[in-house]
C-alpha cells in the first residue's frame, strides 16, 4: 500500500503497533476512506476510550477491523453521546460493551437521527420504557435498519397474524429481538406458509409468534422440513405432527441428532411407551433427557408406579416427590 503523506504513514504505524498486518490494514482502508485523514492521536484516543467502557483489549482489534470508521469519528461529538445514551438503557455496565462488540457500527450512528426515533418506534409497539434496552442491546444491529422500509414491514406481517391487541407485537420483540432483522418475503412468510401446509391454523400462528417467535426465523426448507420428515419417519401421522407443533412449536427447530432422536428413543425403548403419548403431552420434548426424563423414569420404575407423561413431568421436582410419595434419597 502506498503511503501518500506523513499523516497516512502515522496511522499505518499505529495499526502496525496494534498488531495488524498489511493485508488487514489494506482491508480497513478499503472499508473506510476517512482513515486516510485520521491522525495517530485521534485513533489512539478512540482506541483507549473503548477500553474505558469495559471492552477487553483482545476484542478491540476485531471491533476496529469490522468498523474502522470508529477511529475516524469525533470522540466527544459522536462516540461518547452514543455510549452514554446506550448506558441509560442497560442494567449492567457490561451490556453496552457487549452490544458494541456484537455490532461496532452502532457507534457510527446518530443518537438524534437513528437511536431516538428507533426507541420511540418500539415504545409505540408496546415495549415498556424500562425494557427498551433489552431489545436494542441484545440486537444492536436494529439501529442500522430503516423504520419505514424494513421494520414497518415486519410489524405489518405480525399484525397480519392477528397480533393487533395493544402491546402484543412489543411482547414478540422482547421475546426475540432478532425477528426484526429477517425478510418478510424471503423468510417469515415462507415459514408461515410451511406452518399452514403442515396443518396449523390462524390461532396457532399467534401462539407461535407470541411464545416462540424464533420458529418464524428459521429456514423452512433447511430446518423445519427435515424435522417434519424425521417425525414422519418416526411413525407420527400428519395430524399428530400438527398437534405436536401446536403444543410445542420448538420441536420444528430442535436438533434431530441431539434432541429429538434421543428423546424418542428413550420414550420407546426405555419408557416402553407408544409415540402417541407425546401427542397428548408435546412438552415432553422440553424436558432435559438426563436431568429430568432419565432420573424420574428410574424412580418410577423402582417404585413400580405407572402414570401418564403429564403426571410424570408437568410439575417441579418438589411436587414430583410429593405427588408420588418419594424422597430425594430414593435417587
Amino acid at each position: 500500500m502506498e503511503i501518500s503523506s506523513s499523516q497516512n504513514g502515522s496511522i499505518m504505524w499505529f495499526f502496525r503497533d496494534k498488531g495488524f498486518d498489511d493485508k488487514s490494514i489494506h482491508e480497513m482502508f478499503k472499508k473506510c476512506k476517512r482513515l486516510e485523514g485520521v491522525n495517530r492521536d485521534r485513533a489512539s484516543e478512540n482506541w483507549a476510550y473503548l477500553r474505558t467502557i469495559g471492552i477487553q483489549d483482545r476484542k478491540i482489534p476485531s471491533i476496529v477491523s469490522k468498523c474502522p470508521k470508529i477511529l475516524a469519528l469525533g470522540l466527544y461529538e459522536k462516540i461518547v453521546p452514543m455510549v452514554q445514551c446506550l448506558a441509560t438503557l442497560g442494567t449492567k455496565p457490561s451490556e453496552v460493551a457487549s452490544a458494541i462488540t456484537k455490532f461496532p457500527h452502532i457507534l457510527s450512528h446518530s443518537v438524534e437521527e437513528k437511536l431516538c426515533p428507533l426507541l420511540a418506534f418500539f415504545q409505540a409497539l408496546g415495549v415498556p420504557e424500562k425494557q427498551l434496552g433489552k431489545v436494542i442491546l441484545v440486537n444492536p444491529r436494529l439501529i442500522s435498519y430503516s423504520i419505514e422500509s424494513k421494520l414497518t414491514q415486519i410489524v405489518d406481517f405480525l399484525a397480519s397474524l392477528g397480533l393487533t391487541k395493544e402491546g402484543m407485537i412489543g411482547k414478540v420483540l422482547l421475546k426475540h429481538p432478532f425477528i426484526m432483522g429477517y425478510s418478510v418475503d424471503k423468510r417469515l412468510r415462507p415459514t408461515l406458509e410451511f406452518l399452514r401446509l403442515i396443518g396449523l391454523r390462524e390461532q396457532d400462528f399467534q401462539k407461535v409468534a407470541i411464545n416462540f417467535p424464533e420458529v418464524f426465523c428459521r429456514d423452512a426448507n433447511k430446518i423445519l422440513s427435515p424435522n417434519v420428515a424425521y417425525l414422519r419417519r418416526s411413525g407420527f401421522e400428519d395430524g399428530q405432527i400438527a398437534a405436536l407443533v401446536t403444543g410445542y412449536p420448538p420441536i420444528l427447530i430442535k436438533s434431530i441428532k441431539n434432541s429429538l432422536e434421543p428423546r424418542i428413543r428413550f420414550l420407546v425403548e426405555v419408557m416402553r411407551r407408544d409415540i402417541s403419548e407425546v401427542v397428548n403431552y408435546p412438552d415432553f420434548f422440553r424436558h432435559g433427557l438426563k436431568k429430568t426424563l432419565e432420573s424420574r423414569q428410574k424412580l418410577l420404575e423402582q417404585k413400580k408406579i405407572e402414570c401418564s407423561l403429564s403426571e410424570m413431568l408437568d410439575c417441579n421436582p418438589k411436587k414430583f416427590f410429593l405427588k408420588f410419595n418419594l424422597t430425594e434419597r430414593s435417587i
